[in-house]
């Protein structure tokens, strides 16, 4: 009888036991597998957020390159047009004044061909720059430039006030020309900056981004081992479980026989 009490008691207790385990690890599987799925929808979140934040910064950049080649481009235009206005500004300055027919005819020529050239080229630029009667001296210049290299002294004498005007108009030229170089460089520099602050930004995002994915990837990881685990535990404590309640019954059957029949 003790023998029997001893093992029935012992099995209940296990039998108890097992299937108390086998409800806990039960709602951990549950906990688990919520947690696992929780995970695998906020990292799937997070790589669309960091997808979308190197988007941003790559059309950033592309848009970036385009305006530095658009700004490269004016930047040598605009400087090459201002330096060509200089070497005509500074070929009028020698001669201004009285000694206009000593200038070169070539020399004359080619302020000529320089202010038709930056007239043409700059059209927008020079919109509302050029008054117009200073449109029509650079018209009649611009026709005739070897007329003002006719011997007569009375041409000489009305030509005076004319190469005072076309100097002037070349100065004009050339300090719209330095005006709108300097307001290009400083936006320039402006936007440089700003896509600068931008990429900063994206790229502390996406870092922050990848190290949270990272970190709930490494999460999910010991989620599923747990998981898995858990359920092998089940496996097990029901096998233990099952083997332990037949062991119980066999025990039951066995101590309700007579104590000689036991014996045989």
């Amino acid at each position: 009888a003790c023998w029997c009490e001893t093992n029935d008691k012992e099995k209940t207790k296990a039998i108890a036991d097992a299937e108390s385990r086998i409800s806990q690890l039960t709602t951990q599987i549950e906990e688990l597998t919520a947690n696992s799925a929780r995970l695998n929808s906020e990292i799937k979140n997070l790589e669309k957020e960091v997808a979308g934040n190197q988007a941003a910064l790559d059309q950033a950049t592309s848009i970036r390159k385009k305006q530095l080649a658009a700004f490269n481009s004016e930047e040598k235009d605009l400087l090459e047009s201002i330096s060509a206005l200089k070497a005509a500004v500074t070929v009028l300055s020698k001669h201004h004044g009285g000694a206009l027919l000593q200038m070169p005819r070539s020399h004359v020529l080619g302020v000529a061909a320089t202010l038709q050239h930056e007239m043409e080229k700059h059209a927008s630029l020079l919109q509302g720059v050029l008054t117009p009667s200073e449109k029509r001296v650079v018209s009649t210049f611009i026709q005739a430039p070897a007329d003002y290299f006719d011997a007569s002294p009375t041409f000489k004498q009305s030509y005076a006030p004319q190469s005072g005007e076309i100097f002037g108009i070349l100065k004009q030229m050339q300090e719209t020309f330095e005006s709108d170089l300097s307001a290009s460089q400083k936006e320039e520099l402006a936007n440089q900056k700003a896509y600068e602050d931008l990429k900063a930004a994206k790229e502390a995002q996406i870092s922050a981004g990848q190290d949270q994915i990272d970190a709930k990837t490494q999460e999910l990881a010991d989620t599923d081992l747990g998981a898995a685990q858990a359920k092998q535990d089940v496996e097990d404590t029901k096998a233990s479980l099952s083997a332990d309640e037949q062991f119980l019954m066999m025990l039951k059957e066995k101590c309700q026989m007579p104590h000689k029949e036991r014996e045989e």
